[in-house]
């Protein structure tokens, strides 16, 4: 299985639990990305906000299969889907996407969190998942970048601490140890840019205080062989038809059609205070 990562990028993301994969997509791509996430229907009927602690929010709009949008062809394209299955260590599956949409002056912050400290409470039972991140703006840390700590992936699952409706955060007592011991790392992004992170690393990001947008577009897989164990919604395992990366500029601007990726209307929060 081939991937657009060199041997020693592949070194990096197992030792830091990230990597960065620059211009993974084209300029041509990003526009048709973009645009799609601007003007997709479906993408604006399902969106959300996500509020933090500080008076923010973040727009997002949620959906669990790749089908034949132009986003669903990023997802399945093989530079990213091989490249996730090389990373993972076994052939991988489309867990979901994302449209995470900080806005000028209003977008909103995250705490510190694993995603597998979500993903856990959906029935996968191993960490074996990772989420590639698209950069559709620049991304910095004025507008809000993503910031991960180096090696926190080796840390295990994390308890984590609801700490508003709609997010959680890992537990700040752990937290106080993990920032002064490990490194944190701003992920600077320029469009078309891919940063690939482990479920296990730790990240948040700041409000965006700025006059720039920062919108990013999150594709996560996970292990065939971590299909979860339950079946509460629909990213259990169906078999990614991998395409060419050719497919992507081919479909042009072509927005969802029907169900075929499975919109969500409601963000995913496991109730923790019931977590034993």
């Amino acid at each position: 299985m081939p991937s657009v990562l060199s041997v020693e990028q592949q070194r990096e993301y197992h030792e830091n639990g990230f990597v960065v994969a620059r211009a993974m997509f084209s300029p041509a791509e990003i526009d048709l990305l973009r645009r799609a996430m601007e003007e997709d229907p479906k993408v604006a009927a399902h969106s959300l906000i996500r509020p933090d602690t500080e008076g923010g929010g973040t727009r997002i709009s949620l959906w669990n299969r790749a089908g034949d949008s132009v986003y669903g062809l990023a997802a399945r394209c093989r530079r990213m889907a091989d490249t996730a299955a090389q990373l993972i260590g076994e052939p991988v599956y489309h867990f979901q996407s994302k449209l995470t949409a900080k806005d000028p002056f209003t977008g909103g912050a995250w705490e510190w969190h694993q995603d597998y400290g979500y993903w856990y409470y959906n029935g996968c039972l191993r960490p074996d998942m990772l989420s590639m991140m698209i950069a559709l703006d620049r991304s910095d840390r004025e507008n809000g970048c993503l910031q991960i700590i180096r090696g926190s992936h080796r840390l295990g699952r994390l308890d984590h601490v609801q700490v508003t409706e709609k997010q959680n955060a890992a537990d700040p007592a752990h937290m106080e140890y993990i920032v002064q011991k490990y490194e944190t790392v701003s992920c600077e992004l320029d469009p078309g840019d891919v940063l690939i992170f482990h479920a296990n690393a730790l990240h948040r990001s700041d409000q965006n205080r700025s006059p720039n947008r920062r919108w990013t577009l999150l594709i996560c897989y996970n292990a065939v062989s971590n299909d979860t164990v339950t079946r509460d919604d629909d990213r259990y395992y169906v078999p990614l038809d991998i395409v060419d990366d050719s497919a992507v500029m081919a479909a042009g601007l072509k927005f969802a059609a029907g169900d075929d990726e499975h919109f969500t209307s409601q963000a995913y929060v496991p109730d923790v205070s019931k977590a034993s």
